[in-house]
Formats: C-alpha cells, sequence, structure tokens
C-alpha cells in the first residue's frame, strides 16, 4: 500500500471515528485508496483482497461493510431485494443497473427529475429515496 493511499485510507476512517485496524485500512484502501467512486458487493471486495494477496475472511468483509455503512462512509443500494451494492458516494444520486452485468453504475443527477413524493404515513417520516433504473443491452 503506497503512503498517499494509506493516508486516504486511515483520513477516511478517522472521519468517522472508526479504528484503522489492519483489515480495515485494507478494505478502505481497495474502496477509496486511490480517491475514485467504487459501487462494490462484498464478494467483489473480498476477491479483489484476495487477489492482494490479503488474509481476510467473507465474514469480516461483510462485518466491516456494514460498520462502514453504520457510520455514514458507504451507501447500500439494494438491488432486486437481496443483492446489496456498496457506492463511496453518500451523496444522494440515482443508479444505473446493468442486468446482463449485474453491474451498478452512476445515472446523472442532473437528468432526473421527481416532482413530488407521495406523503408519509403518519406516525413516518422519508429517510431517503432510492432510484435505480434497471438497463439491459438491446437486442
Amino acid at each position: 500500500m503506497t503512503q498517499v493511499m494509506q493516508h486516504t485510507s486511515s483520513k477516511w476512517l478517522s472521519k468517522a471515528g472508526l479504528r484503522p485496524t489492519r483489515q480495515r485500512m485494507t478494505l478502505a484502501q481497495l474502496l477509496v485508496g486511490d480517491g475514485q467512486h467504487r459501487h462494490v458487493t462484498a464478494e467483489s471486495l473480498f476477491d479483489a483482497a484476495k487477489g492482494q494477496g490479503e488474509a481476510v475472511s467473507l465474514a469480516t468483509v461483510y462485518n466491516t461493510l456494514r460498520a462502514f455503512c453504520d457510520a455514514g462512509l458507504l451507501q447500500e443500494v439494494t438491488v432486486d431485494g437481496s443483492k446489496s451494492y456498496f457506492d463511496t458516494n453518500t451523496h444522494d444520486h440515482p443508479h444505473f443497473y446493468w442486468e446482463d452485468e449485474a453491474r451498478l453504475t452512476d445515472a446523472p443527477s442532473d437528468q432526473l427529475v421527481i416532482a413530488q413524493l407521495p406523503d408519509a404515513p403518519d406516525g413516518a417520516e422519508i429517510a431517503s429515496v432510492d432510484v435505480v433504473i434497471r438497463l439491459r443491452r438491446k437486442s
């Protein structure tokens, strides 16, 4: 891990008050070390860590991603009610889900217009609005 990537990862963890353990640093470096936004699944992050020779279990990856989400470092985007992607861009923005590739990408926020949301039921408030636009390649 380069010094710059290590610093970026450490800073990312510390802004959320998370201790920079070896596993957290390894996964943070893969997520934000180069400063680029990512959409990952637990499995793809696990594979990337293994590919770099890191000794981390899939359970640790899941637990670490959950801790990152709870700390506000990641946004979880659920597709099909069962498949979760984790997005390093935590600002509100829409996504494209490429069905043929099982891949999530950002959609242009400036092209999305939501004129009105329904009122929340009594005793509830809207916490967030997730927009996932499903795509498939034309035949």
